[in-house]
């Protein structure tokens, strides 16, 4: 053994005291060696052991669940198929006249008031409630309420209806397991909540669309140089370099002009946009989004679960959950595995995020429009 070997084996053996507060070189890398180390050979056999074997275990493939035992898969779903029964009963969904899937509703009258996701239904008369067995029916819209983004109608027609057995959510906690519906089958969907009643500020509205900040020469207005993909300015048509000259009557001469108009609306709400593409005047209805749908979107979010709603954020007290649901299937009940409906499902925010409107903050409310509806006032004698 070398002097250099000995003296160096005596450090290790018997470390000098830190003098110092500053921590040890080799804790800033692993590789960091003093020149007259000397690496023995049965530490570097040890040392390549190590390796190979923790290389080998990271390439073993990670035990996994078959699907259909998941969370969500056929042999789990069986298991709470009884648990989801006071969640089908009073839910129906909104369809188009023609048939299509619009969003979902909760049944919270016998006599045929429900409640669904104001922003997914905009013009009632445009469509129709269908029953879980089938039946469906013309809504009347009895009242709108921007605050929770519920509307209360009643289907024309029906009655004896199997009412949402409301219960309380204060006591829930986190982990704790829920069950809605999704989809036109209404299959049953179970997961956790995952975080507190909180307030979701709203973040509001938007088109979907860049603007280029310098005046167009061609008109007195905004110029569009880029389109959101999933966007409420795709959906209606608008298209880059189209010359945007009024939203909603108001003239736009630059592009601030346009967030001040589009900001004072609500996620859901049309508004006409008046443009000029190629030298022709035209013109659209555009269905406004939340700005945080918009901006997820163009950031490459994963939608790949079917897309998030058109308004995600503004909610008074919202209620976080995990369960998988699509868009359409806002305005469902919400329910504890012990059949309670606790909420109502009203904004789909990302692949795994949903929030729900606790019963505590709307129902009073809602009873109080039922029965103003119920008994309206009667009608007084002309003096």
């Amino acid at each position: 053994m070398t002097n250099d070997e000995f003296r160096m084996t005596k450090e290790i053996r018997n470390p000098k005291p830190e003098t110092s507060p500053r921590a040890p070189r080799w804790l800033f890398s692993s590789f960091a060696i003093r020149p007259s180390f000397v690496i023995r050979p049965f530490v570097l056999r040890h040392s390549l052991l190590a390796l190979f074997s923790s290389a080998a275990f990271a390439d073993s493939p990670r035990p996994t669940l078959p699907p259909e035992q998941r969370t969500n898969g056929k042999q789990t779903l069986v298991a709470v198929g009884k648990v989801a029964q006071p969640v089908l009963a009073c839910s129906a969904r909104i369809e188009s006249l023609l048939g299509r899937p619009v969003c979902a509703a909760t049944i919270v009258g016998i006599d045929g008031y429900i409640l669904t996701k104001a922003s997914e239904a905009p013009d009632l008369e445009k469509v129709r409630l269908k029953l879980t067995e089938g039946r469906t029916a013309e809504l009347r819209e009895i009242h709108r309420d921007v605050r929770f983004d519920l509307v209360l109608a009643q289907a024309v027609g029906l009655s004896k209806l199997r009412a949402a057995n409301f219960g309380a959510t204060r006591s829930l906690s986190h982990g704790q397991w829920l069950c809605s519906s999704s989809g036109a089958s209404r299959e049953p969907r179970i997961g956790i909540i995952s975080a507190n009643h909180r307030q979701i500020p709203g973040n509001g509205a938007a088109l979907g669309i860049r603007m280029d900040e310098k005046a167009p020469k061609e008109a007195q207005g905004v110029r569009i140089i880029g389109i959101a993909t999933d966007s409420p300015a795709e959906a209606a048509g608008l298209q880059a370099e189209d010359v945007i000259l009024s939203i909603a009557d108001e003239p736009v001469a630059q592009f601030k002009s346009v967030h001040e108009i589009v900001n004072k609306r609500q996620p859901g709400e049309y508004v006409e946009v008046r443009y000029l593409r190629e030298g022709k005047e035209e013109s659209c209805r555009v269905r406004l989004a939340s700005r945080t749908k918009v901006i997820q979107n163009w950031e490459g979010e994963d939608f790949a679960n079917g897309g998030i709603s058109l308004r995600t954020d503004g909610f008074p007290d919202a209620l976080q959950h995990d369960i998988p649901l699509a868009p359409s299937d806002m305005g469902g009940p919400l329910a504890t595995l012990d059949g309670k409906i606790v909420g109502i499902n009203i904004a789909r925010v990302d692949r795994v995020t949903t929030f729900a409107l606790p019963v505590e903050s709307f129902w009073t409310e809602i009873q109080q429009w039922i029965n103003a509806d119920r008994h309206p006032p009667k009608a007084q004698a002309a003096e």
